[in-house]
């Protein structure tokens, strides 16, 4: 590798960091004769990790950095000064091969900025998937963007060589893409999610007829929304993500805490943290609403718009609900089990299936996974009740101390640049101990939100 192809290396991949959409999972794609490596089971093999404490399996690079945009939240936009690289078509096919030989990479994470027109960018995308494909006969993991705005038959093609696709929505709102990414509209983006998804249906139906048919895009397609640089609120972020799962078949939606990286009068001012503990709690969501079998409407509604900071949406659901418990775990439905804290789909199953052989008491819950500490006020079973923390103010503080996400104030500085709620930072910043801090702050949300009960 010579010095200027890793120069390219380096600017390319510190422009691609922002985009979080490239988990390496849903498909298997197994080595053929005289061919170089595989997709085991569906699952990268993640290598390393990135400072921000993400874990990395691909090789995740840009083609170029150039854009014709001026998408004023994307620090690669055409009116940033910062360095510019473009990697040949070439050159990145001999990189991602020799990082695969090293066993660096598990697979590609392939996008690129717009250069000269959408379907010039999605032509070089997919000369790299083919070359890789065909000429090196590579059966790595390969994760492309389709460009919004290229024609269907680009798209179509490089859904035929690739495992997954995204498209990244970026901002939730119509508003928030007219005022921050004026070249881009809904439409534009929308359209090839719903190629990817009519290609991969199409693909599926072919298989059924001709065993040889080929595949589109087996891991399916995913999504990026951008959080906290515009002011949508998490309600309005969540029933978007649960329209793109029902119209667009989506595998997942990734979200992403806004970095403020540039300056501009419409974003976040620049020493502004990303909002992390929100990004947190809006993928917990997500897997209630892929999982858990709730709906948007019922974590959020017009009067509570965003999530609570201190509990996890399903223990703030179920305090929200108290009334509906405790519920008998050898007679409750199935969806009423998913839903009391401290159960989770496999404990259901397992106490679905179960409870048929014989009546469930603490010691068989406790064996199946349930976390007592959390699910013993929302049940009762052979032998059990229900725990009663007592009546008044002492009662709902137990209850409290028992829901409050530990990720929270788990205590330690580390976790503080996580997911510590502002509170917590402005102790910090007046000289309060970090450990002291945490403390503080969690005593007054477990009173506070006592109160609530």
């Amino acid at each position: 590798m010579n010095e200027q192809v890793i120069q390219k290396l380096k600017i390319l991949t510190e422009s691609a960091k922002y985009d979080v959409s490239c988990a390496s999972s849903g498909t298997s794609r197994k080595n053929t004769r005289g061919g170089v490596g595989n997709t085991v089971g569906g699952w990268g093999i993640c290598h390393s990790f990135s400072e921000d404490g993400r874990c990395i399996s691909l090789l995740k690079i840009m083609l170029t950095n150039y854009c014709i945009y001026d998408c004023a939240y994307c620090i690669n936009r055409v009116s940033n000064d910062i360095p510019r690289a473009t990697l040949s078509v070439t050159e990145l096919v001999e990189l991602t091969m020799e990082f695969y030989r090293r066993n660096y990479i598990e697979g590609l994470f392939l996008s690129s900025g717009v250069v000269r027109n959408p379907d010039y960018t999605m032509e070089r995308l997919v000369r790299v998937a083919k070359d890789l494909r065909l000429v090196h006969r590579f059966n790595g993991y390969i994760h492309a963007k389709a460009i919004p705005g290229a024609a269907p038959e680009l798209v179509h093609q490089l859904g035929l060589l690739a495992d997954r696709l995204s498209v990244n929505i970026e901002l939730p709102s119509q508003q928030g893409l007219q005022a921050l990414a004026p070249d881009k509209t809904r439409e534009a983006i929308l359209r090839p999610m719903g190629l990817i998804r009519d290609g991969a249906a199409q693909s599926k139906a072919e298989l059924v007829k001709y065993r040889h048919a080929p595949v589109f895009a087996p891991a399916g397609q995913s999504t990026q929304l951008i959080v906290g640089a515009t002011d949508d609120s998490d309600r309005h972020i969540l029933h978007l993500t649960e329209s793109l799962y029902r119209k667009y078949r989506l595998k997942r939606v990734f979200y992403s805490a806004y970095v403020p990286v540039v300056e501009n009068s419409l974003l976040p001012s620049l020493d502004t943290k990303p909002p992390l503990l929100r990004e947190h709690r809006l993928y917990q969501a997500d897997w209630l609403l892929r999982f858990y079998e709730f709906k948007a409407e019922e974590l959020l509604d017009r009067d509570n718009p965003n999530f609570n900071p201190y509990l996890d949406p399903k223990c703030n659901w179920a305090v929200q609900h108290y009334g509906l418990f405790p519920v008998d775990v050898n007679r409750a439905p199935f969806e009423m089990l998913l839903r009391v804290p401290g159960i989770g789909p496999k404990s259901a199953r397992r106490i679905w299936y179960a409870r048929k052989q014989a009546a469930l008491g603490l010691d068989e819950l406790k064996r199946m996974g349930v976390v007592l500490k959390r699910a013993q006020y929302f049940i009762t079973c052979r032998g059990f009740a229900g725990a009663h923390p007592g009546r008044g103010s002492a009662g709902r503080e137990r209850i409290t101390r028992a829901l409050i996400d530990p990720n929270v104030f788990s205590g330690g500085v580390e976790q503080l640049s996580m997911f510590a709620p502002p509170a917590v930072d402005r102790l910090v910043e007046q000289g309060v101990p970090p450990r002291t801090a945490q403390k503080m702050v969690r005593e007054e949300a477990v009173q506070c939100l006592a109160r609530a009960l």
